[in-house]
């Protein structure tokens, strides 16, 4: 990176649970490609002032997870579609003082979504309700997915996620049994699996995941959940959180820069944000 100067245009995250990938990801490609850009992670129990800090002190970008997906919407100036459609923002831009939001997110799960050949016909399980799963069920019904349910506790966010688009809810996994309906795809867009108290616990019942052909942990880190394990070594094929994380990135550090990416560079990257 360049020395710290008064022209460095600064980007930065705001989340619950901060970690180093983002910050990592970003500093990597700002150093290959000598941009005068540096990249904080930060958490914040006030988002409303951190997001008048973004404006008031010119702070590029911001990457944004939970839970302030939804809390900042109001708090911006223009709402890009792919945030708008499914009310969950992940990034914002600011243009002297203009904040606008999008959501990468929904481009990134899009994106892989086509790039697995994934089959339209398929029924899938979306275990999730918050603003990640909106991105990811979203992404399906923009795919042509026409059988999808919603898995959520929470049966109000639930049941609204579902009817936004036309898609089945349920509290409770399916019985692992021959009656059962059987998916093809089954997600998991909730933090069992991440570091922490979920760490250990699998995402699924071992009957879904071997009546399913992929298996799609949204779970950025550790990269290999106890799901994405369990998949592998059923012979599953898999769509792993780093894939998301990665993809999602890239596409907010070329709004940031302006700059396109590679694929390469964003591999190397992402590699390199996961060493530490």
């Amino acid at each position: 990176m360049p020395i710290l100067n008064k022209d460095m245009s600064v980007c930065i995250s705001l989340a619950g649970r901060p970690s180093n990938l983002g910050t990592r990801f970003h500093n990597y490609l700002y150093d290959e490609l000598g941009l005068n850009f540096m990249y904080k992670a930060f958490t914040t129990d006030d988002i409303e002032g951190a997001v008048r800090g973004i404006r008031a002190l010119g702070i590029r970008g911001c990457s944004v997870s939970m839970p302030f997906k939804e809390a900042v919407i109001p708090l911006v100036d223009v709402l890009e579609e792919s945030a708008a459609a499914i009310e969950s923002v992940n990034t914002i831009v600011n243009d002297d003082g203009v904040l606008t939001a999008s959501n990468t997110d929904y481009e990134a799960i899009a994106q892989l979504i086509a790039e697995h050949a994934l089959e339209p016909s398929s029924r899938v399980l979306v275990r999730g309700s918050g603003g990640m799963a909106k991105a990811v069920v979203a992404a399906f019904r923009g795919a042509g997915f026409g059988d999808v349910t919603v898995l959520a506790r929470n049966e109000p966010a639930g049941r609204a996620l579902a009817a936004k688009y036309g898609y089945g809810w349920v509290a409770d996994e399916p019985a692992p049994d021959a009656a059962a309906p059987t998916f093809e795809v089954i997600v998991n867009v909730t933090p069992l699996g991440m570091h922490g108290a979920d760490a250990a616990v699998l995402a699924f019942d071992p009957a879904l995941i071997d009546r399913a052909s992929t298996v799609f942990d949204v779970v950025a880190f550790p990269a290999e959940t106890p799901l994405v394990v369990a998949a592998r070594a059923a012979g599953k094929r898999v769509i792993s959180g780093a894939e998301v994380i990665a993809l999602q990135a890239a596409r907010q550090f070329e709004r940031y820069t302006g700059v396109p990416l590679t694929r390469e560079q964003v591999e190397r990257a992402s590699a390199f944000s996961r060493e530490a």
